[in-house]
């Protein structure tokens, strides 16, 4: 049988990202028995300390064992942070070479959400694609910079390390290691189970372009105030370089280093957010909206929509409209 050891941050962390992997793998577990089959996986929980408080007091958890008590284990999973995720990673040092001596017994090693915060202060990330929450990229990139982050994935699958995207859409993570170590049908029982979409790979219709200014270079908040402004007019990357007495080469180079982003991406990120929020909110048509954010032309409108969110502009709309969610919900009633 093999091992799985679910850790249990110190600090704050997700309740969730511990006891959904628990659940999730013990109902395989059943499943999977229940097919005739021996269980796969002895699952634990794992700890640093006896007890660990979550929610100022309001949980606690009981880890099965100390990590100085896991001898040998398959699969360690790794979950979500809450707060400041750069000042858990000291709370959580001890877990960084038991991860690592692990993993090179074989161990393979999924993070959940924010967990990667913690799997990549062991180094095993270096020059490996990972996931978070959209809503850490900034913060985690700049801790590691020699991670590719690719917030747009919910799972990504190298070398024997997993991450996934943000909040919930570890489910999807879940039913993707089931799949792994047991079969299609139990990943598909316990999707039905957990009610878990199969097969959802991107989180791209779910992030929100909060505009990459956690930065101090002030000259290029500058431009990206321009941008916001006059987002709906045309727009010359050169011309706002000239505007701010800076070569177009140096403007550039300053700008990725500051947002991750050309400057044409973040423009264009800024544009779709807001098309995104007006497919959402009004009744306006896809060509009177791309309008308003600054396109002229619907092809590359749409291209640009969905290499950004994954979905074409009326997907994104017929899912995220007001109306047309509670059009839905009567529906399925």
């Amino acid at each position: 049988m093999k091992h799985i050891s679910i850790l249990v941050p110190e600090g704050k962390n997700n309740v969730s990202s511990i006891v959904g992997p628990y659940k999730f793998f013990l109902k395989a577990n059943d499943y999977w028995q229940r097919l005739g089959h021996q269980p796969v996986f002895k699952v634990q929980v794992v700890g640093l300390s006896k007890t660990i408080e979550l929610y100022d007091g309001l949980f606690t958890i009981k880890p099965h064992a100390s990590i100085n008590e896991i001898t040998h284990t398959d699969l360690i999973i790794i979950p979500a942070l809450s707060g400041d995720f750069a000042s858990k990673i000291p709370f959580n040092k001890d877990y960084l070479p038991w991860i690592t001596e692990h993993f090179a017994k074989g161990a393979e090693v999924a993070s959940i959400c924010t967990g990667a915060f913690i799997l990549a202060a062991t180094g095993l990330l270096d020059g490996k694609q990972c996931s978070t929450h959209w809503n850490a990229a900034s913060s985690f990139r700049k801790l590691f910079p020699q991670v590719h982050l690719a917030t747009e994935k919910i799972i990504t699958d190298e070398q024997r390390i997993y991450t996934n995207g943000g909040a919930y859409s570890f489910l999807h993570l879940l039913v993707y290691l089931v799949e792994k170590y047991y079969d299609r049908e139990t990943a598909i029982y316990c999707s039905k189970i957990f009610q878990v979409d199969l097969d959802r790979f991107s989180q791209s219709p779910f992030t929100i372009f909060s505009g990459q200014k956690e930065h101090d270079d002030e000259l290029i908040k500058q431009a990206q105030l321009y941008m916001e402004k006059n987002m709906s007019e045309k727009i010359s990357v050169d011309q706002i370089a000239a505007q701010l007495n800076i070569n177009r080469r140096s403007f550039d180079r300053r700008f990725i280093k500051a947002t991750s982003n050309t400057p044409l991406e973040y423009l264009q990120r800024l544009r779709i957010e807001a098309a995104k929020k007006a497919l959402e909110t009004s009744q306006h048509s896809v060509n009177e909206v791309l309008y308003e954010v600054g396109y002229a032309d619907i092809k590359s409108f749409r291209e640009v929509f969905k290499k950004i969110t994954g979905l074409s502009p009326l997907e994104y709309r017929s899912r995220y409209h007001k109306e047309a969610g509670a059009t839905r919900l009567l529906e399925e009633d």
